[in-house]
């Protein structure tokens, strides 16, 4: 490579200089040719207008969409069941029941929301695994559904959620906004550009019967344009963390497709993906986990090559006679920590989803070989092993494209507006060693 290039002479003006600008051309170029066959792909992957027949389990009785409504739980005991009052709607209390065949939970819901507003109904709920446990004041969502003969259903849909998730969510981007200020906010808004691009083009290109590996990067290079550049700015430092995020996320779709090939996965060890098959038979489930494997390292390769991209800009820029070498030699080992931290991230965070399925086959009598490489448990390591193996590799090649780009600084080449702030702590003083 080109670092040799300012060896002898990295403090004069003379060695580094051409190569500055000529290779901020290259990176230039290079994303904006990738970037327009990104938006060709877009426009050729876009999802047709077609509607889709819900799926049998996610109907209701009558053959439409689930609808919910708000309801409160007004009073909860334990008693007889068999009212007529069960799941319909009325005013005052509930008709008791006929006969003391049975006990069950009982609960009296006020209708908050919907046609029936204001009225009340009545949940039975046999005492068993997995049932809901209600309390009186608990808020919950009920499914309302008609009957053959037209009369109005309520039963028992999931807690209400609504109001904790959204203090959640606000305390989140409250704490981003407070300790990263305008930086914050901008992550934040990458991410909404993040999730639209997910639920606006991805999700209804797979559904289109769109091939899952281009859906995948063409969506994954939107996301890395917009969160890269809203959050870290449109400079050299940010477009060397492109084109290197951009290259490991090629390298990791290749892996992720020779890796599924290799260890014959199907991913129907996954009750969502075999309801998947059965009732969207236009998706292919390999595409989807490929797909999938994509985007997971995504996030983690992000991290890495931004951080990596920082760190070889600020050695350069506080040492300005470094060479190109020197300042790739002391990023990298910046990089080399970085990446034995982030590995165990990737691992673990696998090994946590993982957890309920492990609890389960311990129980099993299964011998660990068999647990190990079956379908469930594989799919995880593979998705981790690749998701290291890319994360790794964006090291070198994003501590190179920063090299290259940052060494101009200071000496000349007109790249100074990258070098405003001299003092992020991804160097950890390694360049003094």
């Amino acid at each position: 490579m080109s670092h040799g290039h300012g060896h002898g002479h990295g403090h004069g003006h003379d060695g580094p200089v051409p190569l500055g600008p000529t290779a901020a051309r290259v990176v230039v170029g290079l994303l904006t040719a990738i970037g327009i066959v990104v938006l060709l792909g877009t426009a050729a992957l876009w999802p047709s207008s077609r509607s889709i027949d819900i799926p049998a389990p996610f109907q209701t009785s009558g053959g439409g969409a689930v609808v919910t409504e708000a309801g409160t739980v007004v009073t909860q005991d334990t008693g007889s069941c068999g009212s007529t009052s069960s799941g319909r709607v009325f005013t005052g209390n509930p008709v008791p029941p006929a006969t003391d065949a049975y006990q069950c939970a009982r609960s009296v819901i006020a209708i908050e929301s919907g046609p029936n507003e204001g009225t009340r109904t009545l949940l039975e709920i046999a005492p068993g695994p997995g049932q809901p446990e209600l309390h009186a004041g608990e808020k919950i969502r009920l499914v309302r559904q008609t009957d053959p003969s037209g009369t109005t259903q309520y039963s028992f849909y999931d807690y209400a959620r609504g109001l904790p998730i959204t203090l959640i969510i606000v305390a989140f981007a409250v704490v981003i906004v407070v300790v990263a200020r305008w930086r914050g906010l901008r992550a934040l808004i990458g991410l909404l550009v993040a999730f639209g691009v997910l639920v606006g083009f991805m999700l209804p290109a797979l559904l289109d019967g769109k091939p899952a590996v281009p859906v995948a990067l063409v969506g994954g290079s939107l996301i890395l344009y917009a969160v890269l550049y809203l959050a870290h700015g449109v400079n050299l430092r940010t477009s060397s963390a492109l084109l290197g995020t951009l290259a490991s996320m090629g390298l990791a779709a290749l892996l992720s497709y020779l890796a599924i090939r290799l260890t014959n996965l199907t991913g129907l060890s996954e009750e969502q993906n075999t309801d998947v098959q059965l009732y969207l038979e236009h998706v292919s489930i390999t595409g989807l986990l490929l797909a999938g494997f994509i985007i997971g390292s995504l996030g983690v390769l992000n991290d890495v090559t931004i951080t990596q991209a920082s760190s070889a800009f600020e050695l350069a820029a506080i040492d300005p006679s470094a060479s190109r070498r020197e300042v790739f030699t002391s990023a990298m080992r910046v990089g080399r920590d970085h990446i034995a931290s982030t590995v165990y991230t990737l691992v673990l965070a696998y090994a946590g989803g993982a957890l309920p399925l492990l609890l389960f086959f311990s129980i099993a009598g299964r011998s660990i070989s068999d647990v190990l490489t079956g379908d469930a448990v594989a799919i995880e390591i593979v998705r981790a092993c690749v998701g290291g193996i890319a994360l790794t590799l964006s090291v070198p090649l994003t501590t190179a494209i920063a090299a290259l780009l940052a060494r101009p600084v200071g000496s000349g080449g007109g790249a100074a507006p990258v070098v405003e702030r001299p003092r992020r702590e991804p160097t950890r003083g390694r360049h003094a060693r």
